[in-house]
């Protein structure tokens, strides 16, 4: 490397390391507290699963006499996981304050164990709604020959199961990593459902890929939706400075029994009521009463 290059590339160093060039975009973490990490996260989501439903997920040679020992096992690796992760969440989410870093260390710590500790509890429930999703795609699509099939291979399980880890996660005030975790969904299966949104029993999404459901978006029990579905805001109101405003209800409501074809994108606050159904390919933007169905005109 000549002297030029040496030059160009402290120069480069020196003007990307300069703290004040990234204002709010810098994470300035404490000796111990870094960032949550998508590898661990990854690991969590694994394990997870392999406690959800063991045998299709984590080690395939389970049976009826070692299940408690792997779920044992697993759970006590996820707590653990979890703690430093919740964490590492606390510590990115915290403000300035006038306690030391030690006391604040502290503090998390025990935050985050109790935290992880809540959510373990959780697992159980997580799993009975899990399975009703389960029941809802199987009993949605004739292609599937097996209960089994849909928990290995349907994209619309895998997001499900990281999306209720990462429901339960937000109810708990964990920062961060709900979303990244149902990122990491979004990634694997092409269904981008946000964590904040509250999704009932018997959901089930068919094929799935391009599906987005907004933060407050509510769904109520045996709800069908199909690929390429938006459940979207169709605006967002400002401050007196132009800012959008954070966390007010924007996502539809869907009731109990509601099926959406494919492509269809219902937005901002509406109702779409019990039993309606929402043809394919069309824009919703208004509330649609209980057992109408609307499609595109001819």
């Amino acid at each position: 490397m000549n002297n030029a290059t040496a030059q160009i590339l402290t120069q480069a160093v020196e003007e990307l390391s300069d703290v004040k060039a990234y204002k709010e975009l810098f994470h300035r973490n404490t000796e111990g507290t870094p960032l949550p990490s998508g590898t661990v996260l990854a690991e969590i989501v694994d394990l997870a699963r392999a406690i959800l439903f063991p045998g299709f997920y984590g080690n395939s040679s389970v049976n009826i006499d070692t299940l408690q020992y792997h779920i044992g096992v697993n759970v006590e690796h996820l707590y653990c996981l979890l703690v430093q992760q919740i964490q590492a969440g606390l510590s990115f989410a915290e403000t300035d304050d006038e306690s030391s870093e030690a006391e604040r260390f502290k503090e998390n710590r025990k935050l985050a164990q109790e935290k992880a500790e809540k959510f373990v509890s959780k697992l159980p429930e997580i799993r009975k709604v899990l399975a009703t999703d389960v029941i809802a795609a199987y009993n949605g699509d004739p292609a599937a020959k097996t209960y089994g099939e849909i928990v290995s291979c349907y994209p619309v399980i895998k997001t499900l199961m990281n999306y209720r880890i990462a429901h339960e996660l937000l109810l708990l005030e964990v920062p961060l990593i709900p979303r990244m975790l149902t990122e990491m969904a979004h990634s694997e299966t092409g269904i981008d459902i946000h964590p904040g949104a509250t999704i009932g029993k018997y959901f089930t999404i068919d094929h799935g890929t391009g599906v987005v459901i907004g933060e407050t978006t509510i769904i109520g029990d045996n709800v069908k939706l199909y690929q390429g579905v938006t459940l979207g805001a169709k605006s967002f109101p400002c401050d007196e400075n132009g800012n959008p405003i954070k966390g007010i209800p924007r996502h539809p409501i869907l009731e109990d029994d509601v099926i959406v074809y494919s492509n269809a994108s219902i937005l901002g606050r509406i109702t779409i009521g019990k039993g309606a159904t929402i043809g394919g390919n069309i824009w919703v933007t208004q509330d649609v009463p209980a057992g109408t169905f609307i499609s595109q005109k001819r």
